[in-house]
C-alpha cells in the first residue's frame, strides 16, 4: 500500500545505521514507477566519492559494481519499488557475489520482493489508533490538545484510518486552522464517495485534496498542480522554467528575484509535505499517492492530458483537446504526431520519447491549431528541422530542446517573445545569427552542448535583457580581441555587453582572451573555468592504495556552490585587472597562477568572506595561503572556508604567514596537502584552536613536515593542558620522512625563519638525527571522535603513548579502521594496557613494516596474568610483508576474534600462523628470569576459520591446513583463497589444496614461480571437481608463467564456470589463451595488464567461445600487436561474434596495431563503451568486416565526452590521424607499478 510510511521508515533505518557505525557507507535511492537505472547509479555513485563519465548503463554498472565490492560493508536501500530491478544491470552485487554488500528493498507488492530474491520480508501495517494520534499531533501542533478542539481532532485522525500520509498532509493543513474549517474537514472526509480514486486509498485521496484546497494563493497551487505533470525526480531548474512563462511570477522584475519566491512556495509545498526534498536544492519528488492524486486534480480542473509510461496510448477526441490547457508525455512511445491538432486552450506542451533521441516526424502545421503555446518542451528527440508552423507561436515564452538532435534552428528567431531557451545536452553544433532577433530573452542554456564550437559574431550581445547564460561543458573556440574583418565567432567581451546578466556559466580555454573587468561585474551565480586545468579530487591525484578508503572524503560537489571560479592561466605576469572581482567567489580553484606569492591578500584584500572550498595546485611561487603580517586592521582569514586543497606547491612555507583573527577559518572542516615541500606544519597551534569543526586531514608527500601543528610563541604550555580535536573523524599521514609528532612545541627561531634554505641534504641529515621514540600520537593529544587512522613512510617507533592512563581510554574509542604501511622503524601496534581503547577496531591492515616485532606490546602488562585480547568487531586482518614479526604478543596470551572474515598473512617469515593446540614455554635460566616462547602462532586454527570466508597466506601456511588432520567443517566458510610463494611447483598449483575448500569460489595465485598454472598430470581427475567450482581466477605477478596449461591437455570442462580472470605482471606470458582446448563459457569480465612480452591475447579459435563476455580490458601490455591472432590460412571467411561484449578497454598499448589484422568477420552486437588510449600505432580498428550498434562512444582520454564518426573504423582512423591515441593514460606512471604486494590498482588486487 502506498502512503503507509515505507519510506520513513528505511530513511530512520540508514540514519541509526550511520550512527551505530553499523556499515562504512549507507546509499538511499528511489526507484518509483518508473525504473531509471542512470539516476540510480548516480545516487549510489555520489555516496561512494565516485565520479561516473561513462555514457552508457552497462559501461557505468562495471565501475559501480568494482568500486561495490571494494567496499567491506555497504547498505544499500532501494526504495518504492514497483517492478523488479535488474540489480546486475545497476552495478551492484549481491549475494554470495558480496556478501558485504546488503540490499534494504520497499515495494508496494510483496510478489515484487520475491522476484528479486529478498531473504526476509516485513510486512509495513497501517498505524494504531495511539500512534495514528500521536503523529497527527505532531504535524497539528499541540493546539489539538484543547478541550474545544479535541474531539473534532480526534475524530479527523481516526477519518484517516491510519495512513501515515493521510496524517501528515491533513494535520499540517488544518495547523492554526478555525474551528468552522476543522468542523467542514471532518465532514467531508465522511462524506460516502463513489469516486474511483484508481488505486489510491480514499482516506489519502480525500486527505491531500483536502490539503491542496488549503493552499494559500493561487501561485501554490499551479505549482503543486505543474509538479504533477513532470518525472518522478523534478528539477527545480525546469519548474522554475515553467513557473517564470505561466505566469506564476507575472510582475516580478526579475528572475533572481523570481527564483528567491520560487524556493519559498517550495518550501511551503515542503511544510505541508506535498512535495519531498532531495540531496540538495536541484532536485524535488512527490510521493507517488500524492502524484496521484495531483494528476487527477490536473485532469479534472485544467483538462490536462497526462501520460507516463505507455506503450501504446491514444490521443483524446477533438473536444478534449479544445479544452486541454497541458499535455505532458513522459517515458512512453512517441512514433508519429498528428498534424492540425486543435488545441486552442493549450499553454505547456512536454513530450519525452522513452527511446534514446528517438526521430519524429513534426508535422509542418503541427503548432497551427496551439497559437495560446507559452512552454514547449521536447526531450531526447532528433529534429533535422523544426516545423515551420512554429512561428506561429506568438505566445511562446519557454522552448526546451535538451537532449536532442537538431538541425537547422535559425527558424526560432522568429520567436520574438521568447524569454527561456534550452539547448541543454542537445548535439546543436552552430548558435546561428538569427537567434541575436531574440531580444527578449532572459535565459539561454547551452550546457553539455559538446559540439557546439560557433557562436555567430553579435549573437549574444544583441540578447540585451539576457539575465542567465549557461555554457558550462560547452567549449566554444572564442575569437581573440584582436581586430579581424573575417571573424566567424562569438568574441568573450560580448559577454560584457549584458547589462541585465546576473547568471554566468562559461568555459574559457585561452585566458590571453580574458576581457579586463571580465571578474569585475557583480553576479548572483557563477560557474568560471578559465585554462585547461582538471582539478581531480584527492584520489586521482594520489594513486596511492594505502588511502583508498578515505578519497571519497575528500570530494566536493561544486553543484552545491552557486559561485565556482576555476584558473589556469598561462600568462607569465597576470594583469591584476583581470583578476579584480573575484571576492564573492565560494569554491575556488587556482593552477599555475604565476606572479602572486600569497592567495590572501593579493587577491582578495578583505579575506574572501564567502569562500568554502579552496584548491591550490601546480603554483611556482607562493610562499604563503595567509600572509596578514602587514594587515592592519587585520581581518578574518577565510571565515566560511569548509575545505581547503593544497597540491604541488612547490615553495610554500607556510599557510599562515602570522597568528590570525579567531574567526579565521572556523568552519574548516577538510584539510589537504600534498607534494608541498618546503612546508614543515599545517598550522600554529593557537590558529589550530580556531579550527572546531575540522573532520578530516590528508597530509601526503611533504618531505619538510615535522609536525602536523606546531605549538609556540606564548600561545600554550603543552606540557600544562590537553590539545583536543573533538570532531576530527580521519587522519591520512603519507611519505612524511621527518615527521616527528602529531602536535608539538617548536622553537621561536625555527617559526621565523621559514625553511627556504632546506636541501635534499638538510632532509637527509634531519632524518639520520630524527628522536623518532617519542609516539606520534603524544598523550596530550585527545581524539574523541577519531574513526580511520592511515599511516604510511612515517618514522617513528610508536603511534601512541604506551602507558595511557585509565581516563585516556576514550581517546580511540571511535576507531573502526587502522592502516599503515611502510612505517620501517614501528616496532609494534598497540601496548597491551591500552588495547581495549579500540574494541570498536574493524579493519586493521599493516604492510611492509619491516621492524615490527609483534603486534602488541607487553607495555607494562602483569606477567602474573595470562592476558586474553579480544578483537569484538574485527572483520578484516591484513598483515603483509613484515619480515621480523615473531607473534602477536611476546607471552603467554590468549585471543578471541569472533567476526574476523577476511584474513591475508603474506611474506611474514618468522610467524607461524595457525597451530591446534596451547603454546608451550620454556625457562631458559634462572639469572634473567625471563620467559622465552618457543616459535608461536598468530591464532588457533578451530576458532578463526568457522567464520572466515578470505584467506590469503604463503605456502608453508598453506602447506599446514592441507595436510594437517582438521576437520573437514572448518574451512565451510571460506569463499576466497589467495596463495603466495616464490616456492610453488613449477609444475603448476596443487589441485589437492583445493579438496580442504569445499565452496571456495575465487583463486588468487600471486609471485608464485610456476610456469604453467595447471599440467595433466593425472590429478586432474580426482580433484577436477573441485577445480570446475572456481568463478574467479587472478594471477599475479608470475614471472615465469609461459602458458597457463599445456595446449594438449583436456580440460574443457575444468573452468565452464569461471565469470572473472584477472591477469597482472606476468612477464613471460605470450599469449593467454592459444587455442579452443579451453573453453571459457561463462566469462564476462577479462582484465589484463602490465605482461612485458604479451603479443596477443587470445587465438581466434579461442575467441568464439567468449560468448558470455561482458567486459574485456587490456591495460599497459607494451608489447601486444592485437588482440586476437589470426591462425590458419583463411579461404572462408570466419565469423567471431563477441555477442554481449559492452566494454572494451584499451590503454597504453605502445604496439597496437588493430584488434585484429585478419579477414575474419566480427560483431559486436552489444558494444557501447570503447576506451582506448595510449595506442599511437593503432590506426583501424579491424581490417576485416565489422559490425557494431548504431552508436559507441569512444573514449581516447581519462575524462571528457565519448566521440563517433559514424562506424569504429572511421573513428579509430580520424583519431589517429590529428593524434590523439598518442597521449598515454594519466594512470601510466602508477596504475601498473609493481608496488608491494600489488599495489596496481591494489584496492582490487589486494582483496
Amino acid at each position: 500500500m502506498g502512503g503507509i510510511g515505507k519510506t520513513t521508515l528505511v530513511k530512520e533505518v540508514a540514519r541509526k545505521a550511520r550512527k551505530d557505525k553499523l556499515f562504512d557507507r549507507v546509499v538511499f535511492s528511489e526507484v518509483s514507477q518508473t525504473i531509471d537505472i542512470k539516476k540510480i547509479q548516480q545516487a549510489i555513485a555520489e555516496k561512494l566519492g565516485l565520479v561516473l563519465q561513462e555514457e552508457t548503463e552497462s559501461s557505468r554498472a562495471s565501475r559501480l559494481h568494482e568500486q561495490l565490492k571494494r567496499e567491506e560493508k555497504i547498505l544499500i536501500i532501494l526504495d518504492n519499488i514497483w517492478k523488479r530491478v535488474d540489480l546486475e544491470t545497476v552495478g551492484i552485487p549481491f549475494g554470495d557475489d558480496h556478501r558485504g554488500c546488503k540490499l534494504l528493498l520497499t515495494a508496494r507488492d510483496r510478489t515484487v520482493l520475491f522476484s528479486m530474491g529478498s531473504e526476509k520480508n516485513f510486512l509495513v501495517d497501517i498505524l494504531k489508533e495511539e500512534e495514528a494520534w500521536r503523529l497527527f499531533k505532531l504535524m497539528a501542533g499541540d493546539d489539538v490538545e484543547n478541550r474545544e478542539l479535541k474531539s473534532t481532532a480526534t475524530e479527523v485522525a481516526k477519518a484517516c484510518k491510519g495512513l501515515p500520509i493521510a496524517l501528515t498532509t491533513i494535520a499540517r493543513a488544518l495547523r492554526n486552522k478555525s474551528m468552522p474549517q476543522w468542523k467542514t474537514t471532518l465532514q467531508q472526509l465522511r462524506m460516502p464517495s463513489l469516486v474511483n480514486f484508481g488505486g489510491v486509498p480514499a482516506e489519502a485521496y480525500l486527505t491531500i485534496e483536502l490539503s491542496y484546497n488549503y493552499l494559500e494563493g493561487e501561485k501554490l497551487k499551479n505549482i503543486f498542480l505543474l509538479c504533477s505533470l513532470m518525472g518522478n525526480e523534478i528539477a527545480t531548474s525546469d519548474l522554475f522554467k515553467y513557473c517564470m512563462c505561466l505566469g506564476i511570477f507575472k510582475g516580478v522584475d526579475t528572475m533572481e528575484n523570481a527564483r528567491t519566491n520560487f524556493y519559498a512556495l517550495i518550501h511551503q509545498l515542503r511544510d505541508c509535505f506535498l512535495l519531498l526534498g532531495g540531496d540538495n536544492n536541484e532536485k524535488l519528488s512527490m510521493h507517488d499517492v500524492v502524484r496521484a492524486v495531483a494528476i487527477s486534480i490536473a485532469c479534472r480542473d485544467q483538462n490536462a492530458l497526462v501520460v507516463r509510461n505507455e506503450e501504446v496510448w491514444e490521443w483524446p477526441d477533438e473536444d478534449a483537446l479544445r479544452k486541454c490547457y497541458a499535455i505532458s508525455i513522459r517515458d512512453s512511445s512517441i512514433h508519429e504526431l498528428l498534424e492540425g491538432l486543435e488545441c486552442p486552450q493549450l499553454e505547456f506542451l512536454y513530450m519525452d520519447s522513452n527511446g534514446s533521441s528517438v526521430e519524429i516526424n513534426v508535422p509542418e502545421k503541427f503548432f497551427t491549431g496551439m497559437k495560446k503555446l507559452k512552454v514547449v518542451d521536447f526531450c531526447r528527440m532528433q529534429f533535422f528541422s523544426l516545423p515551420p508552423s512554429i512561428d506561429h507561436l506568438l505566445n511562446l515564452q519557454t522552448l526546451c530542446l535538451d537532449q536532442c538532435i537538431l538541425g537547422d534552428v535559425a527558424i526560432i528567431g522568429k520567436l520574438k517573445n521568447l524569454e527561456i531557451l534550452s539547448f541543454s545536452g542537445s548535439g546543436i553544433v552552430k548558435l546561428p545569427e538569427e537567434l541575436g532577433q531574440l531580444t527578449k530573452l532572459r535565459h539561454l542554456d547551452l550546457s553539455n552542448c559538446f559540439k557546439l564550437k560557433v557562436i555567430a559574431p553579435n549573437v549574444i550581445s544583441s540578447l540585451i535583457r539576457l539575465e542567465e547564460l549557461y555554457m558550462s561543458n560547452c567549449f566554444v573556440e572564442w575569437e581573440d580581441e584582436g581586430p579581424n574583418s573575417e571573424t566567424i565567432n562569438s568574441r568573450l567581451d560580448e559577454l560584457m555587453h549584458l547589462p541585465r546578466l546576473t547568471t554566468l556559466e562559461v568555459h574559457v580555454k585561452n585566458d590571453n582572451i580574458l576581457p579586463e573587468g571580465f571578474f569585475a561585474r557583480k553576479l548572483e551565480r557563477f560557474k568560471i573555468s578559465v585554462g585547461e586545468a582538471a582539478f581531480l579530487p584527492f584520489g586521482a591525484t594520489s594513486n596511492d592504495a594505502c588511502f583508498r578508503l578515505s578519497w571519497p572524503l575528500f570530494m566536493i560537489n561544486d553543484s552545491e556552490t552557486l559561485r565556482t571560479l576555476k584558473l589556469k592561466l598561462n600568462s607569465t605576469t597576470i594583469s591584476s585587472k583581470k583578476l579584480e572581482g573575484i571576492k564573492n567567489v565560494e569554491y575556488l580553484c587556482l593552477d599555475k597562477l604565476q606572479g602572486i606569492k600569497n592567495v590572501l591578500f593579493e587577491l582578495d584584500t578583505e579575506g574572501f568572506s564567502q569562500l568554502k572550498h579552496l584548491h591550490v595546485q601546480n603554483n611556482p611561487d607562493f610562499m604563503c595561503i595567509v600572509d596578514s603580517m602587514e594587515r592592519v586592521p587585520l581581518h578574518d582569514a577565510f571565515p566560511l572556508l569548509e575545505s581547503l586543497n593544497l597540491y604541488n606547491l612547490m615553495k610554500l612555507e607556510r599557510i599562515c604567514q602570522d597568528r590570525l583573527s579567531v574567526q579565521s577559518f572556523n568552519e574548516l572542516k577538510t584539510i589537504r596537502v600534498e607534494h608541498c615541500g618546503q612546508l614543515s606544519n599545517i598550522f600554529l597551534l593557537s590558529a589550530a584552536k580556531c579550527l572546531p569543526r575540522l573532520e578530516t586531514i590528508a597530509v601526503i608527500n611533504c618531505r619538510n613536515i615535522q609536525e602536523i601543528f606546531a605549538v609556540g610563541g606564548g600561545d600554550v604550555v603543552i606540557d600544562h593542558q590537553k590539545i583536543e580535536f573533538g570532531q576530527l573523524r580521519t587522519l591520512c599521514l603519507g611519505n612524511l620522512p621527518v615527521l616527528r609528532s602529531f602536535c608539538r612545541e617548536v622553537e621561536k627561531n625555527r617559526q621565523a625563519q621559514g625553511l627556504q634554505e632546506t636541501c635534499y641534504n638538510e632532509i637527509s641529515r634531519l632524518k639520520d638525527k630524527l628522536d623518532t621514540s617519542s609516539p606520534l600520537l603524544n598523550e596530550k593529544v585527545v581524539f574523541p571522535s577519531l574513526e580511520a587512522l592511515d599511516l604510511r613512510q612515517i618514522n617513528v617507533e610508536k603511534i601512541w603513548h604506551d602507558q595511557l592512563s585509565a581516563a585516556m581510554f576514550p581517546c580511540f574509542q571511535n576507531l573502526t579502521r587502522l592502516i599503515l604501511w611502510i612505517c620501517p622503524k614501528l616496532k609494534y601496534v598497540f601496548s597491551a594496557s591500552m588495547l581495549r581503547s579500540f574494541e570498536h577496531l574493524q579493519h586493521l591492515e599493516i604492510a611492509c613494516c619491516e621492524r615490527l616485532q609483534e603486534i602488541i606490546s607487553k607495555g607494562g602488562t602483569d606477567d602474573q596474568v595470562t592476558p586474553n585480547f579480544v578483537f569484538p568487531g574485527l572483520t578484516t586482518l591484513r598483515l603483509i610483508g613484515l619480515p621480523k614479526l615473531k607473534s602477536l604478543y611476546p607471552g603467554m596470551h590468549t585471543s578471541e576474534w569472533p567476526a574476523l572474515k577476511v584474513l591475508n598473512v603474506l611474506a611474514c617469515d618468522q610467524v607461524t600462523v595457525f597451530a591446534s593446540e596451547l603454546f608451550h614455554f620454556c625457562k631458559i635460566s634462572e639469572e634473567n628470569k625471563l620467559d622465552t616462547p618457543a616459535r608461536q602462532s598468530l591464532f588457533f586454527l578451530e576458532k578463526v576459520f568457522p567464520n572466515l570466508e578470505e584467506l590469503g597466506l604463503n605456502g608453508k601456511d598453506i602447506r599446514m591446513i592441507w595436510h594437517g588432520n582438521f576437520p573437514q567443517h572448518l574451512f565451510g566458510s571460506l569463499k576466497v583463497l589467495r596463495l603466495a610463494d616464490d616456492h610453488v611447483s613449477a609444475a603448476g598449483f596443487p589441485l589437492g589444496l583445493l579438496e580442504r575448500f569445499n565452496n571456495l569460489e575465487k583463486l588468487r595465485l600471486d609471485g608464485c614461480s610456476c610456469k604453467e598454472i595447471l599440467s595433466n598430470d593425472g590429478h586432474l581427475d580426482k580433484h577436477g571437481g573441485k577445480l570446475a567450482q572456481i568463478k574467479s581466477l587472478r594471477l599475479v605477478r608470475l614471472n615465469d608463467l609461459n602458458q597457463l596449461w599445456k595446449e594438449d591437455s583436456q580440460m574443457d570442462s575444468m573452468f565452464q564456470y569461471v565469470d572473472d580472470v584477472l591477469i597482472h605482471g606476468c612477464d613471460s606470458l605470450l599469449i593467454l589463451l592459444p587455442s579452443s582446448s579451453v573453453s571459457f563459457w561463462n566469462l564476462t569480465s577479462l582484465e589484463v595488464s602490465s605482461c612485458k612480452k604479451l603479443i596477443n591475447l587470445v587465438a581466434s579459435s579461442a575467441a568464439k567461445s567468449l560468448v558470455a563476455l561482458v567486459k574485456m580490458q587490456v591495460f599497459g601490455c607494451r608489447a601486444m600487436t592485437q588482440v586476437v591472432k589470426s591462425e590458419g590460412n583463411q579461404l572462408a571467411k570466419e565469423e567471431i561474434v563477441f555477442s554481449k561484449l559492452k566494454r572494451l578497454s584499451l590503454v597504453d598499448l605502445d604496439s597496437l596495431a588493430s584488434f585484429c589484422s585478419g579477414n575474419y568477420i566480427f560483431k559486436f552486437p552489444s558494444l557501447e563503451y570503447l576506451f582506448v588510449v595510449g595506442c599511437p600505432k593503432m590506426n583501424i580498428f579491424t581490417t576485416g568486416e565489422l559490425s557494431t550498434p548504431p552508436r559507441v562512444d569512444v573514449m581516447y582520454r581519462d575524462t571528457g565526452p565519448p566521440c563517433w564518426d559514424g562506424d569504429l573504423n572511421t573513428t579509430i582512423r580520424q583519431l589517429h590521424r590529428v593524434k590523439l591515441l598518442e597521449r598515454s593514460s594519466s594512470y601510466s606512471n602508477t596504475y601498473y607499478s609493481n608496488r608491494p604486494f600489488g599495489t596496481w590498482r591494489s584496492c582490487e588486487l589486494e582483496e
